[in-house]
């Protein structure tokens, strides 16, 4: 911190003292900062656009799924694009009510999707459920995603 102080003050000085030559050196640094923003803003903007196309679907099934890995999940890639990478985390709701109820400790299990995913195609797996907070069921909650992060190839 104490050096992006000291460089934002050292250019100043610069600015200042020599407007003939900083100038056009600062106005190049920050044509280049907006570029490079610009870039990031529209990559993030597209990958949300493709995230919004996924149906994700998560629910408690153990007649279906191993005791250990009792929650079942249904992926749709529904963009036009192939999915390389999801993380998400699991949040466990009672019916009606906001409150997530999955507890969200170190050793809590860390969810992540098929790998690559083409447009169109499907993905089912089994997944284990999240820590819940002590007194509740799994069988009586609504489990969703949340926080989903994806990397797509367009």
């Amino acid at each position: 911190m104490l050096f992006g102080v000291a460089l934002i003050i050292t250019w100043l000085i610069l600015l200042i003292r020599y407007p003939g030559k900083a100038l056009p050196v600062s106005m190049a640094a920050l044509l280049g900062l907006g570029l490079v923003a610009t870039w990031v803003l529209w990559q993030e903007s597209r990958d949300e656009r493709y995230l919004a196309h996924l149906e994700l679907r998560l629910h408690y099934d153990p007649q279906r799924c191993p005791a250990d890995r009792p929650l079942a999940i249904a992926l749709r890639n529904g963009s036009d694009a192939a999915l390389l990478e999801l993380r998400w985390e699991v949040a466990a709701y009672r019916p009606g009510n906001a409150t997530n109820l999955a507890q969200r400790l170190y050793e809590s299990p860390r969810y992540s999707g098929p790998g690559e995913l083409l447009p169109g195609a499907s993905w089912n797996d089994c997944l284990p459920v999240p820590d819940l907070r002590s007194g509740y069921r799994p069988s009586t909650l609504e489990f969703r995603a949340e926080r989903l992060q994806g990397k797509f190839v367009p």
